[in-house]
Order: C-alpha cells, then structure tokens, then sequence
C-alpha cells in the first residue's frame, strides 16, 4: 500500500511539472491604478491554490483539535464521577438498628 501513495504522488508531482513546464508564460496582473505585474502561470495557479486551500485546511485542524480537547475534558469528567461513585457506595452497607424502646411492647 506504502508502494501505490508512493506512486500516486509521484505521478501527481510529474504532471504538476509537466503542466507548469508547458505553460511557462507571463500573465498580466493589475495591482492598482497603471501599477502591473507580470507572473509566470504556474506561480500564480499555486498561489490562488493555497490561498484557498490553507485557510480550510487550517479551520479544519482548528476544530479537530477543539473537539479532541472537548473529548478529553468530557473523559476525565466521567473518570471523576466514577472514582467518586466508587468510594461514596460501600460494598456492603450495614443495616441500621431500629429504635426499640424497652418494655414497650407492640
């Protein structure tokens, strides 16, 4: 399995390559006003890609870690109530004696 990721990213880095080599041609920007700013294809396809793939990707392990945090809380909330269920019930309660005044009878 090790082998066939080894391979797809190889494969998705050789076509990456391939692509920005075949397209090695300078775009116009317009920052402002007459300002321009010429920028090879490829440069600017990977920045537009991580400027929408990194704020997701950071959101995403934001809330991964939220919610672990949250689990982890949640776990040594019920460790707590157990250990505390544990030592407030006694294996086996002693039965209380009833209040019997002497000479009474009933």
């Amino acid at each position: 399995m090790q082998f066939l990721k080894t391979l797809f990213w190889a494969l998705l880095v050789g076509v990456m390559v391939a692509f920005a080599l075949n397209n090695m041609t300078m775009v116009p920007l317009k920052l402002w006003g007459t300002l321009y700013a010429d920028v090879n294809l490829p440069l600017l396809l990977l920045v537009t890609f991580l400027a929408g793939f990194l704020p997701t990707f950071v959101a995403l392990h934001l809330t991964r870690w939220r919610l672990r945090q949250r689990i982890a809380a949640t776990d040594r909330t019920l460790a707590d109530l157990h250990r505390v269920e544990a030592v407030s019930v006694p294996a086996d309660p002693a039965p209380i004696p009833s209040q019997v005044t002497p000479g009474a009878v009933s």
